[in-house]
């Protein structure tokens, strides 16, 4: 199955590149409504009960994912059931779009709307950013969400197919409906929160990788990420965030990092890179790193899908 895969994940990422994310009847939308119908009845302030909603909420889906991949008998359904994963989980076109639009506004000096536009990228308050604020918050989200959204998916779905594709949207979603620190979700999301740890460990650094050796793309040197992404992805409190935003900030010159406002808790965030701030000029120069890195993601990932499997070995029938 390798060829159709790899087909399905070329045609999905460009239908994603082409048409961004579905406007009606996101697959991901009726992910979050059956996460929160789970939570009403699976929700306790323990982590046990963090782990059963976990398993309550992934099991189903990646089952049917196992259970329509293996229902596609013929090339040509194999390469559509891909395709249209792909598209469904991967969000490069509209996260590059964000970005676009947030350098627009600032641009032409309408800041509360580049404020709360930026809403739709990062869980920070923006009502006391100013312009270069709201541009390092962009700069911060289009760096790990083309990990998150773009990279890690087409790796999994590389890996295992539309079941990796499905099993890595349901655990990226949980981690960003659960996976924080509050109140409420203190210990009941620290399962959800670290499944999605594991599951873009390897994601994340191939995304700081693909940034660093495509730096010359936006006039940076490769050394200079290279070097951010060796000294300061560690001070990050992400362990794949850290990587992905220090390799982008050497990439394009700029120093990430600094303090963010979530709803009033304060928190200072070790700086990453050597350049100055980011400001509304670094948003566009960005957004082109972030399309360079998807495009070469999915290179990796169509050629991985290609590479030959190890056949499992047979059983010698007993005579």
């Amino acid at each position: 199955m390798t060829t159709p895969l790899a087909a399905g994940l070329a045609l999905g990422f460009v239908l994603d590149r082409a048409l961004g994310d579905p406007a009606r009847f996101h697959p991901v939308a009726g992910l979050g409504r059956w996460a929160a119908a789970v939570e009403r009845r699976t929700y306790a302030d323990r982590r046990l009960a963090g782990v059963v909603h976990h398993v309550a909420v992934v099991a189903p889906l990646v089952a049917g994912a196992v259970v329509a991949e293996r229902a596609c008998r013929r090339p040509w359904q194999q390469v559509a059931l891909t395709a249209a994963a792909t598209w469904s989980v991967v969000g490069g076109r509209s996260l590059v779009r964000e970005g676009t639009t947030i350098a627009r506004q600032l641009e032409r000096g309408d800041l509360p709307a580049a404020r709360q536009q930026v809403t739709h990228l990062v869980g920070r308050d923006p009502s006391r950013l100013d312009a270069d604020g709201v541009s390092r918050a962009a700069v911060e989200s289009l760096a790990e969400n083309t990990s998150d959204a773009v990279v890690a998916p087409l790796l999994w779905g590389a890996a295992l197919g539309v079941p990796g594709l499905v099993g890595y949207r349901v655990v990226n979603t949980l981690d960003a409906m659960v996976g924080h620190r509050s109140t409420r979700y203190e210990r009941f999301g620290w399962a959800s929160a670290r499944a999605d740890d594991v599951a873009n460990l390897v994601p994340s650094r191939v995304s700081a990788l693909l940034a660093t050796v495509l730096a010359p793309a936006v006039g940076g040197r490769p050394a200079d990420a290279a070097r951010a992404w060796a000294r300061d992805a560690r001070r990050h409190p992400s362990p794949n965030a850290g990587p992905v935003e220090a390799a982008f900030a050497g990439a394009l010159g700029v120093t990430l990092g600094g303090v963010n406002d979530y709803a009033g808790r304060v928190e200072h965030r070790a700086e990453m890179g050597d350049g100055p701030a980011p400001t509304v000029r670094d948003l566009p120069r960005a957004t082109r790193l972030a399309t360079a890195v998807a495009w070469a993601a999915a290179g990796v990932s169509v050629l991985a899908a290609l590479a030959p499997r190890r056949a499992r070995p047979q059983r010698r029938s007993r005579r």
